[in-house]
């Protein structure tokens, strides 16, 4: 646990929760960073037939507190079958696969970090 003793002047009180604030905007920003470029490589394993499920992908990123948590899936109210690994299906696309979305993610879970490096360098 870190400790940080702010003094009661005001100036550097305000100073410093300008510096929380800033800091928590930039890392909200590498997190949405983040859920894009996950959500565009779970699109590419996503399977197509009307694009209803595709097109019903959302991304959240809620702040409480010094948590920042980053939300991505699908609004489609079949989509938890379609990713259901035990359900047997034949797709159409080619790149379609079983665990879309958490494949889509394993595989941009890296550039996380690099997304909040990048971010705070600003």
């Amino acid at each position: 646990m870190i400790k940080v003793k702010v003094s009661k002047r005001r100036g550097r009180n305000q100073s410093f929760q300008q510096y929380c604030q800033h800091v928590e905007q930039r890392v909200s920003r590498a997190m949405q960073r983040f859920l894009i470029d996950a959500g565009a490589q779970a699109a590419v394993y996503t399977p197509i037939d009307t694009s209803t499920l595709i097109n019903s992908q959302f991304r959240t990123v809620t702040i409480n507190g010094t948590r920042v948590t980053g939300r991505i899936g699908y609004s489609a109210s079949y989509a938890a079958y379609v990713h259901d690994p035990k359900v047997k299906q034949n797709f159409k696309r080619p790149t379609a696969k079983k665990e879309f979305l958490k494949k889509g993610v394993e595989e941009t879970l890296p550039n996380l970090a690099k997304y909040i490096q990048e971010e705070l360098k600003r």
